[in-house]
């Protein structure tokens, strides 16, 4: 199969999302974030990101090639989300900027289709950023995304939607941190 046609939407001649793979409402218009074993265990604050589209649906950029949009992760299900605030986008009435916002997610998902993952250049990061920059989005102080402000935005603000979700983000890495202090001194 031609790499711009992987994934799952209507681009590739799958059925779109049912109810069931839908992330839920309480998670429309989000960056979303998981755990990334065993590197998020020694830097908590590096992990995978997807972003949500206005039914919660999430997309994210998996691989090379290779963008999900069916609801599922790459690495289980988020354990951040960071909701968005879309006043800010051009459109008028809130019909108009969720459609923006669902057209920038698309034209996100078509383009990184057609990339190579790079895990330190081009990678899901990259395909939120490329989301958000495409609708002229202006939240949190920011108005130009990257991976970087991604990457310490959600670290600070999102919030987590679990407790299991914090501890699989911190345990490990308290572990690590108290046996290498014991190991140190």
């Amino acid at each position: 199969m031609p790499p711009a046609q992987m994934g799952g939407s209507a681009v590739s001649g799958q059925a779109p999302p049912s109810a069931a793979q839908r992330t839920n409402d309480r998670l429309a218009f989000c960056v979303l974030w998981s755990p990334l074993p065993p590197i998020t265990y020694i830097l908590p604050f590096i992990g995978h990101m997807g972003i949500t589209d206005s039914e919660g649906v999430a997309s994210d950029f998996q691989g090379p090639y290779f963008v999900g949009d069916r609801g599922r992760m790459a690495f289980g299900k988020p354990t951040r989300s960071l909701r968005v605030d879309i006043s800010s986008l051009a459109g008028g009435d809130y019909a108009n900027k969720r459609q923006k916002w669902d057209e920038a997610i698309e034209l996100a998902n078509a383009e990184y289709r057609q990339r190579m993952h790079n895990i330190c250049c081009d990678n899901c990061h990259s395909h939120v950023a490329y989301a958000l920059n495409e609708m002229n989005l202006r939240a949190y102080g920011i108005s130009s995304w990257d991976m970087v402000k991604l990457c310490f935005l959600v670290f600070f603000r999102g919030r987590f939607l679990s407790v299991g979700g914090f501890l699989h983000q911190f345990i490990p890495t308290a572990i690590i941190v108290s046996i290498l202090s014991l190991i140190l001194t």
